[in-house]
Parts: structure tokens; sequence; C-alpha cells
């Protein structure tokens, strides 16, 4: 393949990732969402082409819009070969099939407003409640994120086969239950934006916390999160709920720490450690924002909670200068709001940060009784930090070994031998 091959296709797979997920949305806006398969066969035929073009003819100035052109001639050409055999979205079928309004009608849809109307309609549509989390997932990263089978099987740390499974079993229920390819109001807004709203944090988790083999943190799933999250905010529809902003500012606040929370051999660096010189001033600062305007509410979420703790961590100019007080009140509403076991770690953790180890330690041996964390590295690689604060070197030795029996990342082992090696 020549260097001029090799940058086209390079650039073909990069909107393919940026891009697909707004092409499906608003081809599938036309031709409905029980005819996804044919808009994705669009998006496809579409960026074959682009490659066999672009390698002939040279790159387009605005690459992104010759996509845009391309899919809607396409679009149009199957409405006129199919219009008798094929039924269309319930609100463009009759414009679709004559021929007077065809064109004018696929023209409106492909202005911008009406692509960003698209977007929100099929994030809605992916994560409909009445669709298990795992599908809603599994649809989102497909559809709206440009995400192959084999990248969402991998990110979902299952099968292709699964995931193949899951992605049509969601479609059929779609399609069995009528689930309209639109945004709902009024409560079912409120309730179907909810289960948007914890697609994207599960995403940005899996991003950010990966729990499979891939690098310590998986920045295309964050960003993937964080442009989706983003839409929200734009949307008439749904930017006066202010978890949505909540949840913003939280994934600002953590990806504003990316660059220092790996090194250079793609480890994992802890907080103490991280160079906060290398944080990025500019999101922090967005995080904040959104943090603020997340407020405009009368009741605080685990979102508003989680990027409060998130904002106190940033805001500190070093390690000492943290206020652990605050962040003990943000977690100590946490695990009122939803209580968890994970949570209670969480308050033994910050409780040792603000009374000391022997706080901790207590703290942390009673949670060793709890079902849910007694296969959890943190909670034994906690007791290892907070006994080797106390100065009891074998103590902590052996929880940090038992820490690493049960991590199940390279990222999280890597960091564990670290600790061993460092503290014998």
């Amino acid at each position: 393949m020549s260097s001029s091959d090799q940058k086209v296709q390079e650039l073909v797979d990069h909107l393919f990732r940026h891009e697909a997920g707004k092409m499906v949305a608003i081809l599938t806006r036309i031709f409905g969402f029980h005819n996804l398969a044919l808009a994705e066969d669009v998006l496809q035929d579409t960026l074959h082409q682009a490659l066999k073009d672009w390698s002939l003819a040279g790159i387009p100035d605005n690459p992104p819009g010759w996509l845009m052109v391309v899919a809607k001639r396409k679009a149009i050409n199957i409405i006129r070969r199919e219009k008798h055999t094929r039924s269309f979205a319930s609100d463009m079928d009759t414009l679709l099939k004559s021929e007077w309004t065809t064109s004018y009608a696929i023209d409106q849809i492909f202005l911008p407003e009406e692509i960003q109307d698209s977007m929100l309609r099929m994030i809605f549509t992916c994560c409909h409640p009445a669709l298990p989390i795992e599908a809603q997932l599994a649809l989102t990263l497909k559809t709206l994120c440009g995400f192959s089978i084999e990248e969402t099987s991998s990110a979902l740390l299952t099968s292709t086969a699964n995931i193949s499974k899951r992605l049509y079993r969601a479609k059929e229920k779609i399609r069995s239950e009528q689930i309209d390819f639109s945004v709902p109001f009024g409560s079912h807004l409120r309730q179907r934006l909810d289960a948007v709203l914890l697609v994207i944090y599960l995403l940005f988790n899996e991003g950010y916390s990966t729990t499979s083999d891939n690098p310590a943190i998986r920045k295309d799933l964050c960003l993937e999160a964080m442009r989706l999250a983003m839409l929200l905010t734009e949307s008439q529809t749904t930017r006066d709920y202010p978890p949505v902003y909540a949840l913003v500012a939280l994934i600002c606040l953590h990806s504003a720490r990316f660059d220092a929370r790996i090194d250079d051999e793609n480890n994992l660096v802890i907080l103490e450690d991280q160079d906060r010189s290398r944080w990025d001033k500019d999101l922090i600062a967005e995080g904040i924002q959104f943090l603020a305007q997340s407020a405009s509410g009368d009741k605080a979420t685990t979102y508003h909670l989680e990027a409060a703790i998130a904002a106190e961590h940033c805001l500190a100019p070093d390690l000492a200068s943290t206020n652990w007080d605050r962040i003990f009140s943000y977690y100590t509403a946490l695990e009122e709001l939803k209580p968890s076991s994970v949570v209670q770690l969480n308050l033994a953790i910050v409780t040792g940060k603000k009374d000391g180890p022997a706080a901790a330690i207590r703290l942390l041996h009673q949670l060793e009784t709890h079902k849910a964390l007694e296969h959890y590295y943190l909670l034994y690689a906690s007791l290892g930090e907070f006994y080797q604060e106390t100065g009891d070197g074998p103590k902590a030795r052996s929880y940090f070994q038992k820490a690493l029996t049960l991590a199940k990342t390279p990222a999280i082992r890597t960091l564990l031998e670290k600790k061993l090696i460092r503290h014998p």
C-alpha cells in the first residue's frame, strides 16, 4: 500500500469512528429504526466509495461533508428504487414516496439542527429502559460510537457472538414493542434520560477504569462518553435537567487527569504520585463550570456527589492541601443516597486520610466480612497502604500480595508489583 493510500485508509478509519454515529442516526431518521440495517449498509457503502474515490482523486477539502453528500444521494436512490416495496419512517413515509417531495424532505433532514435532533433520537432509542442495560451499552457503542462488533465485545468483556445476540434481541424488542425513534416528553423523558445518563456513565467508567486487558485507560471510550454527554447539554429538550451537567462535570474533571494518570509505559500512576502540572487546567475549569450549572436543581444525585469529590481533588494544589473533611462528607451523602460496599470502602480510605491509618484499618477489617468485597483487590491494597503507614512492613506486604492475586488487569498488577518492590 502506498503512503497516499495509507493516508486515505487512516482518514476513513478516523471518520468511521467520529462520523458513523451521526450518519447512521440521520439515515435511521429517514428510513425508520426498523431499517437500521439498511442505514448501516449505506454508511458502509459510502465509506467504501470514499476509499476508492479519494485514492484516485485525492482527499476532498471537507471529508465529513463529502460523506454526508454521498450518503444523502445513496439514500435518495434507495428510496426511489424501493418506495413501492419498503416502508420508511412513519412520519416521513408519505413524503418520501412522492417524487415531488422526496428530495426536499431529505434536504431538510440533513440540516445541521436536524442532524443533532437525529443523534438525540438515536441515543434515546438505544437507551430505552425496556432493554437490558447490557443491550443498551452494546447498541450505543455500535450505532452511536462507530464501534465494530469486535471492538464492542472487547469493550464490554464478552464474545462477539454474545454481542451479536444482544444487538439482535434489542432490535427485535424495539420492533416488537414498536419503540419510537423519538425523544419522549414529560415524565417519560426523565425516566428515559436517567437510562441515557447511566449508559454514558458506565461507558466512561469502562474507559477510565478499564476491566479488560486493554491499556490502563481506554481514551476512546472516555471521549465517546464525553461527546454523548455534551450532546445532551446542547439540546433544548435535555439541557434543563441538572444531572446532565453533573455527569458532564464528572467526566471533565476525571478526564483532566488523563496525562498524569499513566506514565510513558502506559502504567497507572496513583493520585499521590501524579504530576499535577500535567492536569488539564482548562478542562478542570470547564468541569467546575458544569458542576456549578448542575446546582440549579432541588436534589443532589450520585453524579453531583461524585463530581464534587473529583472537584476537590482537582482544586487541591497538592496532596497535603486536599480537603479530606469535605470529601468525607460527600462520600457520607453518597452512601446514604446509594449504599454499597464500594462506597463504604472509599469512606474507610478517606477516614484514614482524615483521621490516620489506625482508623482506616479498623474500618477496612470490618469490610472484610462483606461478600461483595471478598475478591476486590482494592480492599487488600488499601490495608497494605495503611499498614505500611503504621510501619508494619510484613503485614503491609502480605496484603499487597493478596491484592496482587485478585487484581484482574495488567495495569493494576504492575502497580502492585511496584509496591512490593518498593516495600520489601
